[in-house]
């Protein structure tokens, strides 16, 4: 089993990244790109032994307390077989 974790800056959220990275692709000759925003996934290998429950509530809070910083980030926790 495996846990995919989506986390990206909330959308009040400056990000000078995304900024940058839209201006070189703005510069490249892209011009249809309205905005982009960067984050960052992680891809969690779990223990097959584990249930889907116990495995989303687990992921769950370590992408709450480790992965993510609730005061400027959202995350996403996807749990695939």
């Amino acid at each position: 089993m495996k846990a995919l974790v989506y986390v990206t800056l909330k959308p009040s959220v400056l990000d000078p990244q995304g900024k940058a990275i839209h201006h070189s692709v703005e510069s490249l000759g892209y011009k249809n790109i309205n905005d982009i925003r960067q984050g960052k996934f992680f891809e969690i290998a779990l223990d097959p032994s584990v249930s889907e429950a116990d495995a989303r509530d687990a992921v769950e809070r370590i992408a709450k307390d480790v992965l993510a910083n609730p005061v400027i980030e959202d995350y996403r926790v996807e749990i695939s077989q």
